[in-house]
């Protein structure tokens, strides 16, 4: 299909622009003669710079806007961080494509130590995730854990001009901005397990627009496109957002799938975790008989906790 225009909505910070701009790039080489512009928009999760996304209700935060500028016909697409892309979507939109996953690890930005393990006792330590949170904690009880917002640049920026001995940050946007030069150690998923869908580009369009579904079909990465069902399968069936540290890492070996997943408390006191195997095209079912097995365990009551202490109005931990 050549010809024609596109209109991609985008966030304006410069990690989704970049992510954004690999996009058109590739829709640009797939259809040469489509002319395509990318539609800047700011979202309610990039204007509340100085507040813990999980009070406001985390996911969704970074979508809802470009959502309603897909369903007026402003854009004819949307770029997402899979991770920021709530379970349910409306009615009328849907996933077009999942694109190949970047490393979906998180990395440890560190000048002064290096490595996690020789963070000195009572590290202050930087990420506004609370899933990175509550698993470092359960490692490192003694560690300060220190709210961090702001684009990735700002972030870095924090080690120095806040005294922090590390940041977290995820490897893939690190990457795709050209700073993997400042990471200090990539750390193993059982220390960090990534976020759901972490590092995987999704591209969001209108069900009824045959045309733009067919432009980004190409982009489909059929690999990563299953990791990610098997852990959105996770997620929906446990319901849990930003305010739930939770997290899940599907791995593939041929057609053989394995999913880990964890759900704990922000202190690092109380977590569940575990993991299935089985094959690629199982791996909805994987996901959901997971988190029956976390359920089984514990996880329930911990959400149940959290969701109780947001309601009664009290900041995350």
């Amino acid at each position: 299909m050549t010809g024609g225009r596109l209109r991609i909505g985008t966030r304006r910070s410069a990690l989704a622009r970049a992510q954004s701009g690999w996009v058109r790039g590739r829709l640009a080489a797939l259809h040469p003669g489509l002319e395509i512009d990318l539609v800047p928009m700011e979202t309610q999760g990039d204007k509340l710079l100085d507040a813990p996304l999980a009070k406001f209700g985390g996911k969704g935060l970074f979508v809802k806007e470009l959502e309603e500028a897909l369903l007026d016909g402003r854009i004819d697409l949307a770029v997402h961080s899979l991770k920021d892309v709530p379970v349910a979507l409306p009615g009328g939109l849907h996933l077009g494509a999942i694109c190949e996953r970047e490393d979906p690890r998180d990395a440890l930005v560190s000048p002064r130590h290096g490595v996690f393990a020789k963070l000195p006792q009572g590290a202050r330590v930087g990420t506004s995730s609370l899933r990175r949170q509550a698993q470092l904690k359960a490692r490192r009880p003694d560690l300060e854990i220190v709210p961090l917002r702001g684009n990735v640049q700002t972030r870095l920026d924090k080690i120095e001009r806040e005294g922090l001995d590390a940041v977290v940050l995820a490897l893939a946007g690190l990457r795709r901005l050209g700073l993997e030069g400042h990471v200090t150690e990539i750390l193993d998923p059982e220390v960090s397990l990534p976020a759901i869908g972490q590092g995987a580009l999704a591209i969001e369009c209108r069900t009824e627009d045959p045309a733009t579904n067919a432009r980004v079909a190409g982009l489909v990465h059929p690999e990563s496109a299953s990791a990610a069902r098997a852990e959105r399968a996770f997620l929906a069936r446990l319901g849990g957002g930003c305010q739930v540290p939770l997290g899940a890492y599907a791995t593939l070996d041929g057609n053989r799938l394995r999913l880990r997943a964890f759900v704990g408390s922000p202190d690092g006191t109380r977590a569940v975790r575990g993991e299935r195997r089985g094959t690629v095209e199982e791996g909805e079912s994987i996901g959901r008989a997971l988190a029956e097995d976390l359920i089984a365990r514990g996880a329930e009551e911990i959400i149940a906790d959290l969701e109780r202490a947001f309601g009664a109005g009290i900041d995350p931990p």
